[in-house]
C-alpha cells in the first residue's frame, strides 16, 4: 500500500516468535494483494476495472468487510469519507508529479466518476457491482489502519497479547510491553515531519492515526492544497490540520482521521463522538 509496516511483539519462544512474524507478513502480503491500488492485478484494481459492467463481481470476505465499513464511513461522514475518490486521487497525484494544476473543468468532470451511491454490495451473494463507468475504488483512507488492526487480532489469537503494528503511521495496539503501563507514541508537530510535540501519547489495546499534510500538498495562487481530497468538491482540503485520531480499532481511526481533516472542526469532533460511542 506504499507504506512501511513494523511489528513489534514480546513472546517468551525466540522460533515462536520468527514464525508467528513471518506468518504476520504473509497476511500483510496477502491483504496488500486485495487492497492495493499500486498493483493492477490486486483485488481492488480488478474491481475497478470491471466498473460499469452489468455482471456484478464476486469479492473475498476481506474486501467485503472493508466496503462495508467504508458504507457505513460514508453514511457517517455524510460523504466526507468516499472510497469511490480514486479517479480523483488519480487525477491529484499526476498534478502533483507534473506539477500542474488542474482547471475546474478538468476537476468537475472527475468528481462525476465518484459516489458511493454507484456501489451496490450483495450481502447474500458476496458481490459487488460498480455500475458507473470510469469509477475507481481507493482504499487509501482505511485500509492500512485495517490491516494493522487485522495482525494485532492474528498475534491475540496466537497467544501473543502484548504488541504494537505500526502500518505507515497507523498503529493497533494490544496488550502495554512488560512493566509499562502502555506503548509510548508521539506525534509530529504540525506542519513538520521530523519533530515531534511534547506531549506523548500512551496507548494499549487501542488504535491511533494521524492525517496531516506535511509530506504530500500543492501550492496553486498562494494556496496550499493537502493531497487528502474533499470528495465533494474534489479538491484538496486547504486548512492546514493534523488531525489525530485514537479509536478502538485500526480501520475506525484511520477512516475517522481522514473525515475529520476534511470536515469543519465542529462537525468533526461531533462525527468522532458519535462514531466512538457507537451512535
Amino acid at each position: 500500500m506504499g507504506s512501511p509496516f513494523n511489528i513489534i511483539f514480546y513472546a517468551n519462544d525466540s522460533a515462536k516468535a520468527a514464525a508467528v512474524a513471518a506468518q504476520c507478513f504473509q497476511l500483510v502480503d496477502s491483504l496488500n494483494a486485495i487492497f492495493s491500488d499500486y498493483l493492477p492485478n490486486s483485488e481492488l484494481s480488478q474491481l475497478s476495472a470491471n466498473a460499469g459492467n452489468t455482471t456484478p463481481v464476486t469479492v473475498s470476505p476481506a474486501m467485503l468487510d472493508i466496503l462495508l465499513r467504508s458504507k457505513e464511513a460514508y453514511k457517517k461522514s455524510n460523504g466526507a469519507f468516499d472510497i469511490t475518490i480514486g479517479p480523483l486521487i488519480k487525477l491529484w497525484r499526476q498534478a502533483r508529479k507534473n506539477n500542474t494544476f488542474p482547471d475546474d473543468s478538468t476537476v468537475q468532470k472527475i468528481v462525476l466518476l465518484t459516489g458511493f451511491n454507484n456501489v451496490h454490495i450483495d450481502t447474500n451473494t458476496k458481490t459487488v457491482l460498480l455500475t458507473q463507468q470510469g469509477m475507481q475504488l481507493d482504499l487509501g483512507g482505511i485500509a492500512k489502519g485495517y490491516t494493522a488492526q487485522q495482525v494485532v487480532d492474528f498475534l491475540t489469537q496466537n497467544g501473543i497479547t502484548q504488541a504494537l503494528v505500526d502500518a505507515g503511521g497507523d498503529i493497533a495496539t494490544s496488550g502495554a510491553p512488560p512493566s509499562a503501563k502502555g506503548w509510548t507514541i508521539g506525534i509530529n508537530v504540525p506542519e513538520t515531519e521530523e519533530d515531534l510535540l511534547s506531549k506523548k501519547i500512551m496507548l494499549h489495546n487501542m488504535a491511533v492515526a494521524t492525517s496531516g499534510d506535511v509530506y504530500q500538498y500543492m501550492e496553486h495562487n498562494g494556496k496550499k492544497y493537502s493531497h487528502i481530497t474533499d470528495p465533494r468538491t474534489g479538491y484538496g482540503v486547504t486548512s492546514q490540520r493534523n488531525v489525530t485520531v485514537i479509536a478502538p480499532d485500526g480501520a475506525t481511526a484511520d477512516w475517522l482521521a481522514t473525515a475529520c481533516s476534511i470536515l469543519p472542526i465542529s462537525e468533526a469532533k461531533t462525527l468522532a463522538t458519535n462514531s466512538l460511542l457507537g451512535k
